[in-house]
């Protein structure tokens, strides 16, 4: 994420195994990525803390914070109000890395083109009830029989469409598009929240300072 966010991250001190020893010379300190950043319960759990947005074209998280929030350092705010954990699998492709994607994938362009699967199309009765909802994935040769009460008599019907690779891959692609941003009013309160939550506490037999813990394992210590 941004450099903001990173400043804030605290430090711990870990052996370096690669010089030896367990001395206190042989530490190396770096900074704590187990110690993630989140949202309030309160807040992230509030659908009214936040507006829906949809990432355009290749706009990356620090893209979408200048926009929103007029500073890409915020960027993180956007991750963490999707709860967004890894940026290679989690937000949308750029065009090319999608292309580059289905071409490994599928070794061709014709085969992206190729039909994945079939998905039904809304079928109703006769009185305008749904009886069967679009977009269930089914067999090619799928139908369905019914007994539709306006008609007093039994119905069969078939009535599905191909799903290409392309479209079932673009599919994906564009949900991840569908995002949340934490409003404009509310950064400030989320910003002094992770001021707060960052630096450590006492309390461990690994705690050196607010900004520093020691151990070989600072899983334990977050």
């Amino acid at each position: 994420m941004a450099q903001k966010y990173f400043r804030n991250l605290p430090n711990f001190d870990y052996v370096n195994r690669v010089k030896g020893g367990d001395n206190i010379s042989d530490y190396t300190e770096v900074k704590n990525l187990f110690k993630r950043g989140k949202l309030r319960e309160d807040i992230f759990q509030n659908i009214t803390y936040f507006t829906k947005y949809k990432v355009v074209g290749d706009e990356r998280p620090d893209d979408v914070a200048y926009k929103i929030y007029g500073d890409e350092n915020l960027d993180w705010i956007v991750m963490l109000s999707n709860n967004i954990m890894n940026l290679e699998s989690e937000w949308p492709w750029s065009q090319e890395s999608f292309d580059n994607y289905l071409l490994n994938k599928y070794g061709s362009y014709e085969k992206m083109y190729e039909t994945r699967h079939y998905e039904t199309n809304q079928i109703q009765d006769s009185d305008k009830r749904t009886i069967v909802e679009r977009g269930l994935i089914v067999p090619s040769d799928w139908s369905i029989t019914f007994y539709d009460i306006g008609l007093e008599q039994q119905i069969t019907r078939a009535s599905t469409y191909p799903v290409s690779n392309l479209e079932y891959e673009t599919r994906i692609q564009d949900r991840k598009r569908n995002i949340f941003l934490l409003k404009d009013i509310y950064v400030s309160l989320a910003i002094d929240d992770m001021e707060e939550f960052m630096p450590y506490t006492p309390g461990s037999s690994q705690y050196v300072s607010d900004r520093l813990v020691r151990g070989e394992n600072v899983r334990l210590y977050q």
